[in-house]
């Protein structure tokens, strides 16, 4: 199939898979003529790459999974530790931002408080 299907069925862009190509996400299609032709593989990994990005990964990460990869299957192993990191990133960024909810809890009922110590229309 031709870019502009691929980009169809996988629900990018033309411009985001000739970006992936150039910074190696996805290699480079065989070439029928001037056209780019991709096959089903590449599909599934233009739709694995949307799915990563949607979940939070940044390009770069996704780069560290395919780095040194080859061929066209898809490297497992290594997108399961992704995803392992990836969500012990995000457990750690919960435990952060619900001690920071408490805070600010704790901080709104202080101010609540001395609101109602020291009212400001009695001035």
């Amino acid at each position: 199939m031709y870019i502009g299907q691929a980009a169809q069925r996988s629900g990018t862009t033309i411009k985001s898979i000739r970006h992936y190509e150039s910074i190696g996400l996805l290699p480079e299609a065989r070439r029928l003529g001037k056209y780019r032709v991709y096959d089903q593989q590449s599909v599934d990994l233009l739709i694995f790459i949307k799915c990563a990005q949607q979940l939070g990964f940044r390009l770069k990460e996704l780069q560290a999974i395919f780095a040194g990869h080859q061929g066209q299957s898809m490297p497992w192993e290594l997108a399961r530790q992704a995803i392992d990191a990836k969500k012990r990133e995000i457990n750690e960024r919960i435990t952060v931002l619900s001690h920071q909810h408490a805070q600010l809890i704790a901080f709104d009922a202080s101010l609540e408080q001395s609101r109602a110590d020291c009212p400001l229309e009695s001035l």
